[in-house]
């Protein structure tokens, strides 16, 4: 394996997301983490870059620092992923490509969609990767139920069902919690909450395994705890551009709901349902027939669910074997794989996402009124 040099940015200690890409960055030797500043504090990012195994050199205190340290040594990084809040995105992942250096950002792309489309014409410009972590299409069983409904075995799709919501901002009392309050701040998180944290990834999974694009929309956003600004439940009406409509629910107030990423796809001649809480199944009902439990690592999946999985049929793969195979797939691309770029999220899903975000804010402010992308 050509181990690659890697970069992150964000996703410092107590980071709710830093970790995942760490390990899933590791796991298959792809990259070795050379560079990071970590954190908006300089001395405890440095602090915590050199706790794992950073250089001393190359823990810097801010990523302008990291940019100027980076881009001129020969073992220079060649992949940074920028795990920042939503306000950054657009400056710090401009400058790397800018450099020639390949990003990964986090979702969403950035907060406007004029921002969007100039790092997709950035990343073209200087022939970089564009990549944004809708990380969860990683999963084996995700691709599974791609193969499936791209190589026409539920027939004509009619309907998507997308949820993912959760409750764990359901307490007024964390208002004042670092952690919870920039995401409903408009000035950080942009004109969307919830939807943009996490309404995305589940449409942007229905977008994927569906091989459509959003066409028009009709939103209806809620802020239940009081004082937020921006949405804390989001139920948005779509229609993508193969003919099929998409319901998706998003929310952040949903007690009882610990994770709750999830999809059903309903075709003329079968049904696919997966649950991210429980990865290593797929639902597959065909038409008139029992339901079958696909199982991860089982026989007669198809080869992009098999390169997928790492372990033995029967044991749990989560969250991070997924990031692992985001970051095993730039790895290729960065090497010339074209199936690679084919699997990723790439810069086309981040400015779609963007534009579903955009449009939907316009939407929910007009009562429902349907907008088109």
């Amino acid at each position: 394996m050509n181990t690659l040099n890697w970069g992150l940015i964000g996703g410092g200690k107590g980071s709710q997301i830093g970790d995942a890409h760490r390990i899933g960055s590791a796991m298959d030797n792809c990259f070795h983490l050379a560079a990071g500043a970590l954190d908006i504090d300089p001395k405890k990012g440095k602090q915590y870059a050199k706790s794992l195994g950073v250089a001393d050199d190359r823990a810097y205190g801010s990523w302008q620092d990291m940019l100027s340290g980076e881009r001129d040594r020969e073992d220079g990084i060649q992949l940074v992923t920028v795990a920042t809040p939503n306000s950054t995105h657009y400056e710090i992942s401009a400058a790397f490509l800018k450099a020639g250096i390949h990003v990964l950002c986090e979702k969403p792309l950035t907060m406007t969609v004029k921002e969007a489309v100039k790092l997709q014409e950035l990343a073209a410009k200087h022939n970089c990767l564009l990549a944004v972590n809708f990380g969860y299409t990683g999963y084996p069983m995700v691709r599974q139920a791609r193969a499936m409904v791209q190589g026409g075995k539920l027939g004509n799709i009619r309907l998507i069902s997308a949820q993912f919501a959760h409750g764990h901002h359901s307490d007024a009392a964390d208002m004042d919690n670092p952690r919870v309050r920039w995401r409903y701040d408009p000035k950080q998180a942009g004109v969307s909450s919830v939807l943009a944290d996490c309404g995305i990834h589940a449409l942007q999974m229905a977008t994927y395994i569906a091989d459509q694009t959003v066409s028009n929309l009709s939103a209806h956003f809620l802020s239940a705890v009081e004082g937020r600004e921006l949405e804390d439940d989001a139920a948005l009406q779509i229609n993508l551009s193969g003919g099929t409509t998409c319901r998706l629910w998003t929310s952040a107030i949903a007690l009882g709901h610990m994770h709750g990423l999830s999809f059903e796809v309903f075709g003329e001649r079968g049904g696919l349902r997966w649950h991210q809480e429980q990865p290593n199944q797929l639902f597959y009902t065909p038409l008139n027939k029992p339901t079958q439990i696909l199982e991860r690592g089982g026989k007669g999946l198809h080869k992009d669910a098999v390169a997928a999985s790492r372990i033995a049929i029967g044991h749990p793969e989560g969250m991070m074997p997924a990031f692992a195979n985001i970051y095993k797939d730039l790895h290729a691309a960065m090497l010339g794989s074209e199936d690679a770029v084919a699997r990723l999220p790439m810069s086309d899903a981040g400015v779609e996402m963007v534009k579903v975000v955009q449009a939907a804010a316009k939407s929910a402010k007009a009562s429902g009124k349907w907008v088109t992308l």
